[in-house]
């Protein structure tokens, strides 16, 4: 855990106005570190631009060349090492590292070159000088490139400390996106925990109910006596009925427990195709039904196909509860604009799903799914009496 001290110290440096204010820092540092000891004009060329190209070294990192070769350019232009080029000097090896412009390698060794370049400058300004400096093939001339050395070991050590740093923020992120998958991964497996159970409590609960039902029915046909064939019937629907919903719900159960990001396998959705059939289901519980459609069919979206079905088994199903033994009819068009339209009208006292107490969800549903395809849907009272259900459920452009 890293004390608030260092935490502000690191926002600090991460600032955007952290290089401009350091920058400017030791610029300023420069101009009075020549005014008190003036150099030549090469020096001073090289001092000024090393210190002021800092500002810069987070915007364009590769600027940190220019420091330290302005820096070498200004220390080989004068005998004297600046205060401010040892300080751009070791910023921009830092820079230099830290932001890997180059091969640590690579800048090391470049930092070598300039430093021998430098030692030999001096050696050719001390002779200059009539100092004893013994020729380069003499003995103890190899203690003329001591500067080189120090040089070339200060450029590795500033470098390799950037280059550190660099390891490690790498090393920090690695192990913050580490964390965060693991975390991730964590959360997807306790909803898919969840899922299963979910899972487990509807085939437990709501699947034994439901196959109860069917067995049940089903058996009434040849336990109960006297029953007339309508009767009979009625239990054979029930049980057909039980037998569906139970299909259905194994549908629902296998996609609870299909893990996320893979495909459930699943029996295909009801289309357009099967509307014949609730028509014949509707019949068959003794409700009077006829089946229109007009336009030429085509193949609609998977999403439209089954909220089409759905609205319509909705429907025929509020016509069985609240208008039994009434004649229902259902059109379904194919409209040249791609729209499809559907109407499920019948002729009885005009009572809805929203007529009786609680009631209301069923055509709540209706409208949500007409909703979700981009559609609409209305129902009410029809023209001529009794309910009628329109949806209009708009598939594409014309």
């Amino acid at each position: 855990m890293s004390s608030p001290l260092q935490r502000r110290v690191r926002d600090w440096i991460a600032a955007p106005a952290y290089p401009w204010v350091t920058g400017g820092v030791v610029t300023a540092g420069a101009v009075a570190e020549l005014i008190v000891i003036p150099a030549g004009v090469t020096t001073t060329v090289g001092v000024l631009v090393s210190a002021a190209s800092l500002m810069w070294r987070r915007s364009f990192p590769p600027i940190a060349v220019l420091t330290v070769a302005a820096g070498l350019l200004g220390f080989a232009g004068d005998v004297n090492l600046y205060v401010s080029i040892m300080v751009s000097g070791l910023i921009g090896c830092y820079c230099l590292g830290r932001r890997r412009v180059l091969h640590p390698a690579l800048t090391v060794a470049g930092g070598a070159l300039g430093a021998v370049c430098v030692n030999l400058v001096h050696i050719n300004t001390w002779s200059r000088m009539e100092l004893p400096v013994p020729a380069l093939w003499e003995k103890g001339s190899l203690s003329l490139f001591a500067e080189s050395f120090l040089l070339t070991v200060v450029v590795f050590g500033a470098v390799m400390m950037g280059d550190a740093v660099r390891s490690r923020e790498e090393t920090r992120t690695e192990r913050h996106l580490a964390q965060a998958r693991m975390i991730a991964m964590e959360r997807q497996q306790a909803a898919e925990a969840e899922r299963a159970a979910i899972a487990r409590e509807l085939h437990d609960i709501v699947s034994h109910s439901v196959s109860m039902i069917a067995v049940q029915a089903e058996s009434a046909t040849y336990t109960t006596p006297g029953l007339t064939p309508e009767a009979r019937d009625g239990f054979q629907q029930i049980a057909a009925t039980a037998r569906s919903s139970m299909a259905e719900l194994r549908r629902l159960l296998g996609v609870l427990r299909t893990p996320q990001g893979e495909v459930a396998l699943t029996a295909p959705q009801p289309t357009l195709d099967h509307i014949g059939e609730l028509v014949e289901q509707h019949r068959a519980v003794g409700g009077v039904a006829e089946l229109r459609i007009t336009g030429e069919r085509v193949p609609l979206p998977a999403a439209w196909e089954l909220s089409a079905y759905r609205i319509t088994q909705e429907a025929l199903t509020n016509a069985r509860k609240h208008a039994p033994g009434a004649r229902t009819v259902v059109e379904v068009d194919y409209g040249a604009g791609r729209l499809l339209t559907l109407r499920v009208r019948d002729d009885g006292p005009g009572r809805g799903a929203g007529s009786g107490p609680g009631a209301g969800h069923g055509l709540t549903g209706m409208r949500e799914r007409a909703a979700l395809v981009g559609g609409r849907l209305s129902a009410g009272a029809g023209p001529d009496g009794g309910f009628l259900v329109e949806a209009e459920l708009p598939w594409g452009s014309g």
